[in-house]
């Protein structure tokens, strides 16, 4: 498998997911704005966003993906596939309870989120009824991210790459055509979530259909309670199961901190919540196309080569991994930095995003765009102990990252409020990844090839280069004022941004990067 061009293909349907993700938000920011309604949704919506990193990209991913890949290297793809229904339908059951107790409890949840938006009982009550109707997408988020999971083993990456796009295909319809015939038009949102969530569900289906693997799953659904006892002995789901304790941990110790700095910034002024989630979304764009790419190429082919002891192909993927994580994501950073204003005025500043919201989500993009390299460097990193099911250790990091964060936020969000977090989010995610790193090459699992020097000082000198071009450009055009000419404010951007490309790749062609060797990857 050419690792490069299949990141490429993974990247590419990613870049489309991002971008209906931007035209999603876009019209969630045109339609209604950064306020009380907003901040409530974000909430509501955040919830089953952080049990689906519990229960679908995050811990269970981590945990499952080099289980089924052991067993199918080892046993085959019956076995293999028996596995993966077994793991769906416990996994199902344990949402389903999950999800009724999070719908009894929604009044508690939200105010552990918000602290009740600071005595404002409206914002508070509609972010209660929201979660509690959004909160079954849960399930069908992480069944998703099961069959991912499955298809990604199976080398099949561009449908579970594709996916994503379907949901915010159904944000943008509702919010176009449902909207305005409600009363409250918000609740479109909610709508466009669910209707989202079965699409997904569906196309993942169809994906297991075509690769003949849900003979297996259909059969244990003819006597659910005697296979839900049979999935429960069988040791490979053990297995997961013990492994996903400590990922748990892990990525509960992460959603700790972000319930945290939710709950601060609902404490901030009214918006905070929703201009974070606004700048959140341009910095996931990067994050998806170098990050979640690599990530998902990365694992698999690393847990195979852990699997095989050959220590030095699973070396060789994370140096290749690190470098296209420098080469693409310093630009990456330094762009968004740099074009802040542009990028958020370009995308978000129509209808009822003021001329304050552009400003505020502006900071809040400059105080993310710092950490961009240590979040995206994440990415790689972790897969390096995921594939060889050592998962303890980003564990003692991830409590390290969240003491760090909330130290950070003591002194930044005084001074630079909702920005303050945002800041400190990036910088702790330096930490992480700074951690993660020294901890592979203390291991042994990651040894750095000869040439690092050479690429950190020639990518570094390219994006300077780059972001002075882009400041100096910037500076021309009055981003706010040209709202009443939306053409030529898009025009501008795209100059700036096809300038800026010139530049960084034309003087990393002068300065000679080994092109061919990072295009063919490791051998």
């Amino acid at each position: 498998m050419n690792l490069l061009k299949t990141a490429a293909a993974v990247s590419s349907l990613t870049l489309l997911s991002r971008v209906t993700g931007l035209l999603r938000e876009t019209l969630t920011a045109g339609l209604f704005g950064a306020g009380a309604q907003t901040d409530a949704f974000f909430v509501a919506f955040r919830l089953p966003n952080l049990l689906r990193r519990l229960f679908a990209e995050g811990a269970f991913s981590q945990a499952f993906v080099p289980v089924l890949g052991q067993v199918k290297a080892q046993q085959g793809d019956s076995e293999a596939s028996r596995l993966a229904s077994e793991v769906a339908l416990l996994l199902s059951a344990v949402l389903a309870a999950v999800t009724l107790l999070a719908i009894v409890g929604a009044p508690l949840l939200v105010w552990l989120m918000t602290g009740g938006f600071a005595g404002d009982s409206a914002r508070f009550d509609l972010a209660v009824s929201m979660t509690q109707w959004m909160f079954p997408y849960i399930i069908l988020i992480s069944l998703v991210a099961l069959a991912a999971g499955v298809l990604n083993t199976w080398s099949e990456f561009k449908l579970p790459a594709f996916t994503p796009v379907l949901l915010n295909v159904s944000f943008i319809g509702c919010a176009l055509l449902l909207a305005p015939a409600l009363a409250e038009p918000i609740w479109a949102l909610v709508v466009a979530v669910l209707v989202g969530g079965v699409c997904q569900l569906g196309l993942q289906v169809w994906g297991l259909h075509r690769l003949g693997l849900l003979l297996t799953l259909r059969s244990l659904l003819g006597q659910p309670l005697q296979s839900l006892r049979q999935a429960w002995s069988d040791p490979h789901v053990r297995r997961v199961l013990t492994l996903m304790a400590p990922a748990s941990l892990a990525v509960s110790v992460a959603q700790v901190s972000l319930i945290i700095n939710t709950h601060i910034a609902a404490g901030l002024a009214t918006g905070s919540v929703s201009w974070l989630s606004y700048a959140d979304r341009l910095m996931e764009f990067p994050t998806a196309l170098v990050g979640v790419a690599l990530g998902t190429v990365l694992l698999p082919s690393l847990a195979k080569a852990h699997g095989e002891k050959d220590m030095e192909r699973a070396s060789s993927l994370l140096d290749w991994g690190l470098r296209m994580v420098v080469v693409l994501t310093l630009p990456a950073a330094l762009g968004l930095a740099a074009l802040a204003e542009p990028l958020t005025a370009c995308l978000f500043h129509y209808g009822a995003f003021t001329n304050q919201d552009l400003g505020m989500t502006a900071q809040a993009m400059v105080a993310y765009s710092v950490g961009l390299l240590g979040l995206i460097a994440v990415k790689v990193l972790a897969p390096g102990f995921y594939a060889q099911q050592n998962i303890r250790t980003p564990v003692k990091i991830a409590l390290l990252t969240l003491v760090f964060t909330q130290l950070l936020n003591l002194a930044l969000v005084p001074v630079f409020a909702h920005a303050g977090l945002a800041l400190a989010t990036g910088l702790a995610a330096c930490l992480n990844a700074a951690l993660l790193f020294v901890g592979l090459k203390r291991s042994g699992g990651f040894v750095p090839q000869p040439g690092w020097l050479g690429l950190l000082l020639k990518s570094g000198f390219a994006a300077c280069a780059m972001a002075a071009f882009l400041v100096w450009g910037a500076s021309h055009f009055d981003w706010a004022g040209l709202r009443v000419a939306p053409l030529t404010r898009i025009l501008a951007l795209s100059g700036l941004l096809v300038g800026a490309a010139l530049i960084y790749f034309g003087l990393l062609t002068a300065l000679r990067l080994p092109w061919r060797t990072l295009i063919r990857g490791p051998k």
